[in-house]
């Protein structure tokens, strides 16, 4: 799918939860230029609106599983995200796997706080999301060249950053949306935490 002809391509993963701002993100990056890879519901969100996105599961080759519980935990996007831009080595395993280059990652997490106090246990349990912030994580620590959005507020500013830069984002950007993630996943899993510790077997 990539060569070193159109690696200079520029894609974002986008897959939410609130879909909220949706069509006036896509709309802005497409005309930005990137394109769009995204998973299940948000993809058919997506095209609902007329645009144009790749599925997941042609990047990692895998149909998601499990009703959803497995889709984006796979090393062909985790290496799209990791992989480090000015390295020769990476480069060089990266072209390997032939897959899109990610630059941005829009996830934002199922709302774990709002069904916490629901009777349904295992409706609760399938509200802990494990992908998302594993993508938000990766890319914040790939921040050098990855930009992680994890809340619609954000979308403007993106847009805005992208304009001003060119088409890509700056490093402070990068940065300020870096720590936003890791301050955010950090809270999300202590309500996470508290209501293990909490709830009766």
């Amino acid at each position: 799918m990539v060569t070193r002809k159109n690696l200079k391509k520029k894609f974002a993963l986008i897959s939410v939860y609130n879909k909220n701002k949706l069509k006036y993100l896509c709309s802005n990056l497409i005309k930005n230029d990137y394109d769009i890879i995204s998973t299940g519901s948000t993809g058919n969100k997506i095209r609902s609106m007329g645009f144009k996105c790749i599925d997941i599961s042609k990047v990692t080759k895998f149909k998601e599983m499990f009703d959803g519980r497995i889709k984006t935990l796979n090393p062909r996007i985790y290496a799209s995200i990791l992989y480090v831009r000015n390295n020769k080595n990476h480069n060089r395993q990266f072209l390997s796997l032939k897959v899109p280059k990610i630059n941005i990652v829009v996830v934002n997490l199922y709302p774990f706080k709002n069904y916490s106090n629901i009777k349904n246990k295992n409706k609760i349990i399938e509200m802990i999301d494990i992908g998302g912030p594993s993508l938000l994580r990766a890319a914040s620590k790939n921040f050098k060249f990855i930009t992680p959005i994890m809340d619609t507020k954000d979308y403007e500013d993106l847009i805005q950053n992208i304009e001003k830069n060119n088409g890509d984002t700056d490093i402070i950007f990068r940065k300020k949306m870096a720590y936003k993630v890791f301050k955010e996943t950090a809270e999300y899993d202590k309500i996470i935490a508290k209501w293990f510790n909490e709830i009766k077997i």
